[in-house]
């Protein structure tokens, strides 16, 4: 999880994580307990699922049928899950906790705001930057998400264009009619935080890029173009999702890339070597899963008539890669390690090969 784009890629579906048995027994008064039917000799799982949301478990505003077929399998006769479930997403223009309550009306059950991990979720480790002044970009509730990351000096686009409006040229009816005086009471930006797609990018990446070229100091001239840069700390690479839209518009390169990167880091760290990539944030504390095995399901980009997912080869021309440039391409990460027709299969298959009714 060294990149910022939540779990890394999303849309693998379904994803199964292993806790230790030594360590079901210690989970009886965690969160787990809501999930036992008092009577039933039914044993603690050792194994949790992380679900995708966008083409896995709605499309839009849709639930998928099939979702809700695999929570009724997943809840207790008091409508509590079962086992130790977490939502990944890329989208990062909604508050966590309202994340949660749109997939609590959803899915029928409750989901608390910490089974919520939105693609910028992982800032929170980056402590370094907390206290400086970081330029915001993206959409929605965007200084509350971005405080709630623990980030407390933070400055919008669209501030930044009211401050220098003779900065944001592209649309012509914006443009100052009148020349305007410099600013010398601007302190400087410190960084770049991207929490998500704007809805003007044109605007956006003219001020990013004139905070870059000017140090943080949008107002002065050009000298040099500075080396290195302000950090850009980019929560969301991927800008592909399934929605109502026929058109399937899924960056195929980040179906399963994700939970794949993620059992390779954890198998990594099972034998004590350094994952590259990892520089610049909290330390981590030791994780006690001990594997991540992904489930492709065919309701989002991927169908199941469709060939595997391909990614850069060494003939013809070379896709693009989309992941995180510290990871570098391997053609096995693309491999699911399971495909099925949609997530209650999916669920079904974890009960089947965990041994759990």
């Amino acid at each position: 999880m060294a990149a910022l784009s939540g779990l890394g890629a999303l849309r693998a579906g379904c994803r199964v994580w292993r806790f230790p048995a030594r360590l079901s027994a210690g989970l009886r008064g965690c969160w787990l307990q809501r999930g036992y039917v008092v009577g039933r000799t039914e044993s603690p799982p050792t194994f949790g699922l992380l679900f995708d949301i966008d083409g896995v478990l709605v499309r839009g505003h849709r639930v998928i049928p099939a979702a809700l077929e695999a929570f009724s399998k997943m809840l207790n006769s008091h409508g509590q899950l079962r086992v130790p479930v977490v939502f990944v997403t890329n989208a990062g223009n909604i508050l966590q906790h309202s994340k949660a309550q749109e997939l609590s009306g959803l899915l029928g059950c409750k989901v608390d705001p910490d089974q919520v991990i939105l693609s910028h979720s992982p800032m929170k480790l980056f402590l370094q930057y907390h206290n400086k002044r970081m330029l915001v970009s993206g959409q929605g509730p965007l200084l509350e998400n971005a405080r709630a990351l623990g980030f407390q000096n933070v400055v919008t686009v669209d501030e930044l264009r009211l401050t220098f409006p003779e900065l944001d040229m592209v649309d012509l009816e914006r443009r100052p009619k009148k020349n305007t005086c410099p600013r010398n009471d601007f302190s400087a930006v410190e960084g770049v935080l991207l929490l998500g797609e704007p809805v003007r990018w044109e605007t956006s990446l003219q001020l990013i890029m004139d905070v870059l070229l000017s140090n943080g100091n949008p107002g002065a001239g050009l000298v040099a173009a500075p080396y290195p840069h302000l950090p850009v700390l980019a929560s969301n690479m991927d800008l592909l999702w399934m929605a109502e839209a026929k058109m399937p518009s899924d960056n195929p390169v980040s179906d399963v890339f994700g939970a794949n990167l993620f059992n390779q880091y954890l198998q990594t760290a099972k034998r004590g070597e350094k994952e590259p990539g990892t520089g610049g944030q909290q330390k981590s504390r030791p994780s006690t899963i001990q594997s991540c095995a992904s489930i492709l399901v065919c309701t989002g980009i991927h169908s199941c008539q469709d060939s595997a997912p391909e990614g850069p080869t060494s003939g013809g021309p070379e896709l693009p890669f989309h992941g995180h440039r510290d990871f570098s391409f391997s053609p096995e990460l693309l491999e699911a390690s399971h495909v099925v027709r949609d997530v209650n299969e999916a669920v079904q298959l974890v009960f089947q090969q965990e041994g759990w009714a």
